[in-house]
């Protein structure tokens, strides 16, 4: 049934994706799925771009593994959701068109500006699409009973090169229309099932704690905080650090930001970021119960058994939940489960890999040339969809072997410590400059790829990829304790520096520069 449901969904949704295409002299179509769209349609596709594979797959496992340390991990990924609600909706609906380099480059017109914020787009982003399709191939083996290496490899290719069509055909409009369909079968399953885990324990979320912490084989420490990162004042910091990095770049990422570009007035990106956040909270909720239901009635060992990183509890919750006696209609919610969390894949990387053909197409290749017509650059938007999806693809399936952890966290932290300064000054700082720009994205990008390999992620703990290797050099899951400071302070630095000529002629005393300075500029 599972294997049926895949290829409904697959048919299902690239027939979507057609109809809903955009034509082919309307880049805005294409870009942001320009149109009169309801803030409820809205709001779902927003809430589908924040539950991405990774918070199901990676965060619903640290709930079952590591109890209370999940649930805040889990909740960072809500509270980044209100960050962008709060801070940055309204100035990004403003100053965006189409991707991060219209942004940026609304206040500095500089082809330099668009073709390092589409380079960080990539750099960003790819990291994320590689967990995400690693992962979900060897989940949707898992689930059909291949143990193979090349079947494996061959449901990474297939669902690549699905997510591929996705984002050329469909555009913004094809890949919003899918993420809709998959946050409305993915929270209304996830429902179906928390409900069913606590009829399970008598309606009561007291008895489910009590039973997740028995069976985690740990006792009461499962409801306190520390079992994921340990209960000393330097893990307690660790622990606040990296909530603090999930909220900053989670929020920031393209893909996630680009959905504002599309809302027409300020009125509506309010309802439709309301919608959004309730949403994301509510499934949150179903997280937090759907994995510790896992615990309680599978124990945390048989957990760790499936998937070291817990990537299989979400669904092991799920089927655990209907008991030893399956009815056709449990057989088919259990089917509604399966093909959600696939839905939840194809609907996520799919927005990636368009997030990172928007920014090839019109920011780096589209800007090399006067004139570019609507109907090219949309070519050009879909030949870079092919070129951003078929080496990830390649990747994704000579790494799916591998513990990928650590390069969801190094996504998380690009956008925590290069994105986001550069969004807060780009949108706030009115002395923000192009050399500040880079400095920030530089800085930021080198600080966290320069730290990361030596994270506790790498190694160090037995959550690591080499528990033994020794080389925690920095002790902390993330890098953003160093790496988002480093990254606001390279960004004011840069700018600091770059400015200063110009702060120059206008003391007191330069007349004569202050009358040259109107006509230089006319001139240039």
């Amino acid at each position: 049934m599972s294997f049926v449901g895949f290829c409904a969904v697959g048919a299902l949704t690239l027939l979507m994706c057609v109809l809903t295409g955009p034509d082919s002299d309307h880049l805005e179509e294409f870009y942001t799925g320009y149109g009169p769209v309801s803030p409820l349609r809205n709001g779902l596709a927003i809430a589908g771009d924040y539950v991405s594979a990774f918070t199901v797959l990676g965060t619903g496992g640290v709930i079952a593994l590591c109890g209370y340390d999940g649930v805040v991990l889990a909740l960072s990924t809500a509270l980044s959701l209100v960050l962008v609600m709060v801070v940055l909706a309204e100035p990004l609906r403003r100053a965006g068109r189409f991707t991060l380099g219209d942004v940026l480059a609304h206040r500095m017109p500089r082809r330099s500006v668009r073709i390092a914020a589409g380079t960080v787009t990539i750099i960003a982003l790819l990291p994320m699409m590689l967990v995400q399709l690693a992962d979900m191939g060897r989940l949707m083996a898992y689930i059909l009973g291949f143990s193979n290496e090349m079947a494996q490899t061959g449901c990474v290719v297939g669902l690549g090169l699905l997510m591929i069509m996705y984002a050329a055909i469909g555009g913004a409009q094809g890949t919003a229309t899918i993420q809709v369909l998959k946050t409305v079968v993915l929270v209304g399953s996830g429902a179906a099932v928390a409900a069913l885990v606590l009829y399970r324990f008598g309606w009561d979320p007291g008895a489910l704690f009590d039973a997740a912490a028995r069976h985690s084989g740990v006792g009461p420490v499962f409801l306190h905080p520390g079992l994921e990162f340990g209960t000393s004042a330097h893990s307690r910091l660790d622990m606040v650090v990296t909530c603090l990095t999930v909220v900053l770049g989670v929020a920031c990422l393209p893909h996630n930001t680009m959905r504002m570009y599309a809302v027409s007035d300020a009125p509506q990106l309010r309802r439709s970021m309301s919608w959004a956040t309730s949403i994301v909270a509510f499934f949150v909720l179903i997280m937090i119960i759907v994995g510790f239901g896992a615990t309680a009635l599978l124990g945390r060992g048989a957990i760790a058994q499936g998937d070291a990183q817990g990537n299989t509890a979400y669904l092991l919750g799920s089927r655990a939940a209907l008991g030893s006696h399956v009815s056709t209609v449990e057989s088919l919610l259990f089917t509604l489960v399966t093909t959600a969390i696939v839905l939840t894949v194809l609907a996520s990387v799919a927005g990636m890999i368009l997030a990172c053909a928007n920014s090839l197409a019109h920011d780096v290749l589209a800007t090399r040339a006067r004139g570019v017509t609507a109907r090219r650059e949309m070519n050009l938007a879909r030949v870079s969809a092919l070129a951003v999806g078929v080496p990830t693809i390649a990747m994704a399936a000579l790494l799916q072997q591998h513990s990928l952890l650590p390069l969801a966290i190094l996504s998380i932290c690009l956008g925590a410590s290069a994105i986001t300064p550069a969004l807060v000054y780009g949108l706030f700082w009115p002395r923000y400059t192009s050399t500040g720009l880079m400095a920030t994205f530089l800085g930021g990008v080198v600080t966290v790829l320069v730290l990361a390999p030596g994270t506790r992620l790498v190694s160090g703990t037995p959550f690591s990829v080499f528990p033994d290797a020794g080389l925690d050099w920095f002790p902390f899951t993330s890098t953003g304790i160093v790496s988002v400071p480093a990254g606001f302070f390279f960004g004011w630095l840069g700018t600091v520096l770059s400015d200063r000529p110009r702060l120059r002629r206008r003391r007191p005393g330069n007349e004569a520069a202050q009358r040259r300075e109107p006509v230089a500029r006319r001139g240039g």
